[in-house]
């Protein structure tokens, strides 16, 4: 009998304070016209004093409680964070105990592909039978990660947290992932801190990256349906990493899926990091877009780079 790893519980958490292009135009040199039409996004939720295990603790929460699972009854969980609280111990430590959870906890990187890697690592867990429940977690607060005197980036990312709940089913659940990285391009899109205890700041080569991931996930999207052997008309929805509105209609153009069919949020959270597809799922969850048993494409890539994509029937 074969196990899957289906999503059970989705949720979610943003900061309350929300920064508007207009506020940014105040703050940098820029324009609401030029983020619109460039990235489309419009707005951008930004910490205060919250940390990124606070805003995974209610993400997490939510989730729980949608899948109708204690954290006591949790076996593993994994945070995608690119901004844990401290260099040790794991954020995820931290929000074991914010939980009340007893099960093992550890976070993982891979930038904005990170909800992806985690996600399929999990898959991997609950496949050997090793465990049932796990709990993962995409938490960011990007945004001190930004300098602000530099409009490139400073006007692209936002804070927030979402969250899955998987469990072993014996029918359905992910049935498909890919994950890759290639190393070659680590200053195209980097943190441009020299040692671990340094903070740094996010430099990007805007045009490489947009071209990179452009080209990357259109083909990652045709070679993901076509190993699973899915035509592109039976996907219900695409759940893509909220970095570019450009990148996303790029993507869904390659597989003939029209945008009515892909979860947006870029316009009001702009890109979170590894918490923007769980956001975006949660979205859509919510919303009443999304429905028990459809099929789902995520994908997402990050600085690195690392790309992935992951299948699912929900």
């Amino acid at each position: 009998m074969s196990n899957f790893a289906r999503i059970i519980g989705t949720g979610s958490y943003l900061p309350p304070n929300i920064v508007t292009n207009s506020d940014l135009e105040k703050r940098i040199d820029t324009s609401d016209e030029w983020i619109r039409t460039r990235t489309g996004i419009e707005e951008r939720r930004i910490v205060t004093d919250e940390t990124t295990c606070d805003l995974a603790t209610q993400a997490s929460i939510k989730a729980l409680e949608m899948a109708e699972i204690s954290a006591k009854k949790l076996d593993l969980i994994i945070l995608a964070t690119t901004t844990p609280d401290k260099i040790f111990p794991a954020t995820a430590t931290n929000l074991q105990k914010q939980l009340g959870a007893s099960c093992p906890a550890f976070d993982l990187q891979a930038v904005c592909a990170g909800f992806i890697f985690a996600l399929t690592t999990a898959e991997q867990y609950i496949k050997s039978g090793k465990y049932q429940n796990i709990l993962v977690v995409g938490s960011e607060t990007f945004t001190r990660l930004l300098n602000w005197e530099d409009r490139t980036t400073a006007v692209l990312f936002g804070d927030g947290a979402g969250a899955v709940v998987l469990t072993n089913d014996t029918e359905t659940g992910i049935l498909h992932s890919e994950l890759y990285s290639d190393g070659n391009y680590q200053s195209s899109l980097h943190v441009n801190n020299r040692l671990a205890n340094e903070t740094g700041y996010v430099e990007m080569a805007g045009n490489e990256v947009f071209k990179y991931a452009v080209n990357s996930l259109s083909n990652l999207a045709v070679k993901t349906l076509k190993d699973a052997n899915i035509s592109e008309s039976e996907l219900d929805w695409m759940v893509p990493h909220q970095a570019n509105i450009r990148i996303i209609q790029a993507v869904a153009k390659k597989i003939n899926m029209s945008m009515d069919k892909v979860i947006v949020t870029v316009n009001k959270h702009g890109n979170t990091s590894a918490a923007s597809i769980p956001l975006a799922l949660d979205h859509g969850v919510r919303s009443g877009k999304i429905s028990k048993n459809d099929l789902l494409l995520f994908e997402g890539i990050g600085g690195g780079f690392s790309w992935g994509s992951v299948l699912a029937r929900f």
